[in-house]
């Protein structure tokens, strides 16, 4: 990479920008210097990168202005069949379509339904490190052990044949890793988020033949959205998203997590003598390695942004993984420290599209780092940690390490 970081010659959308870590030292330079930045595109039109925690909040809580329907939420334009699929997504729809579509399954994901999970979610965990124990001391500990909880329980919430899971969280990972060519490459077989939308279609449509279960597939397949039952195919698209988020996000906040608490042996050591800062070290850990570097909004009219003239039909991306280490609202943000309070990261994002499953990614965090500091009296990294090759996912992809007991 040159060593000439001008916002000119970097462009934060380029993979191999986060390839090493993200480029912290210039996002703290441009939040001083130029907070809202054009960034060119190679072959398409270039996006405004937005800094700043404030203006991020801004553009996220100001749908009527900045759109996520109008162009998607990724700063690669899409053809359109990949964009109308997109927009038949949660994650991509504006008010007041977005509102009529959350509000029948919000309650599902309250912070006192989630909670009666936590044993569940305790069991299922006890399993995957018993299997990890099994293995021998040293495992890979990104798709050995972190892979295996967000897979399990979004299989339970929807109630999909374990004998599936593994293929479901395949899939998943593709559809997430397709700017890295370990990744990519691994499999050709078309577009993962087709393979999973076919399989969510063919699942809806073997479901609605069977007794209700009362999991979360029943609910969106009994419930009008918008004044309509889901089809099959609305049910693949909404399959795609869930499955989707709730694999890639949990297992990037669990490995990205250990991984830092290694690289901050002392914080983890007050962690192992104080559990009660748990639900603190899961915050700290979100702001500190977010799972996600942005969203991208499209402007619907002119409007002015840090100072900049943002014209009708402009990208604009919030990089969270900049606003997360904002000056102006963390005391000492480059620091990685479990006592942080307050913590106001945008790691769930803000606004409308805040993460419906807040409360789920917090519970399988607090219980995942207990049971595993529990267990071993010591992790010891054995190999160099490798990230994935993505502008938009904040991922590690091998994580060698060794457990002692």
């Amino acid at each position: 990479m040159s060593t000439d970081t001008t916002p000119e010659t970097l462009a934060l959308h380029r993979p191999e920008t986060y390839a090493d870590q993200p480029p912290h030292d210039l996002f703290t330079r441009l939040r001083r210097e130029e907070p809202v930045v054009f960034q060119e595109m190679d072959g398409a039109p270039g996006y405004w990168a937005v800094l700043r925690h404030a203006d991020v909040m801004h553009v996220a809580k100001h749908p009527e202005i900045f759109s996520a329907n109008e162009g998607g939420v990724v700063i690669e334009d899409l053809d359109p069949p990949s964009l109308a699929q997109m927009r038949d997504m949660l994650l991509a729809m504006d008010p007041p379509r977005h509102t009529a579509y959350r509000r029948p399954i919000s309650p599902e994901f309250k912070a006192r339904v989630i909670g009666a999970m936590e044993d569940r979610i305790r069991t299922i965990t006890t399993e995957i490190l018993d299997r990890a124990e099994a293995m021998g001391p040293e495992v890979e500990f990104v798709h050995d052990v972190c892979a295996h909880l967000p897979s399990q329980v979004v299989g339970e919430l929807m109630g999909l044949p374990g004998e599936d899971w593994p293929a479901i969280h395949a899939m998943a990972e593709r559809n997430s890793g397709g700017q890295d060519p370990d990744i990519s490459a691994k499999e050709d077989r078309g577009s993962s988020s087709v393979d999973m939308a076919m399989y969510g279609m063919a699942f809806a449509a073997k479901r609605r033949n069977q007794p209700l279960q009362g999991d979360l597939t029943d609910l969106l397949l009994g419930t009008e959205f918008d004044g309509k039952l889901m089809t099959d195919v609305d049910f693949g698209r909404f399959f795609v998203q869930l499955v989707t988020a709730g694999n890639d996000t949990t297992r990037t906040m669990l490995s990205g997590g250990l991984l830092a608490l290694l690289q901050h042996p002392d914080q983890m050591q007050m962690l192992r003598d104080d559990p009660s800062l748990l639900p603190k070290a899961v915050e700290e850990i979100l702001r500190w390695a977010n799972p996600l570097h942005y969203f991208r909004r499209t402007a619907l009219v002119d409007t002015e942004l840090g100072g900049k003239s943002i014209s009708a039909g402009d990208k604009v991306a919030m990089i969270y993984t900049s606003a997360n280490r904002d000056e102006a609202v963390f005391d000492d943000p480059q620091a990685f420290d479990i006592t942080r309070d307050p913590n106001h990261h945008l790691s769930f994002g803000f606004g409308t599209h805040f993460c419906l499953g807040v409360h789920l990614a917090r519970l399988e965090g607090r219980v995942f780092f207990d049971e595993v500091l529990k267990r071993w009296s010591g992790i010891e990294l054995t190999g160099e940690p490798r990230r994935q090759q993505s502008n938009l996912n904040n991922s590690l992809k091998h994580l060698p390490v060794r457990l002692l007991l």
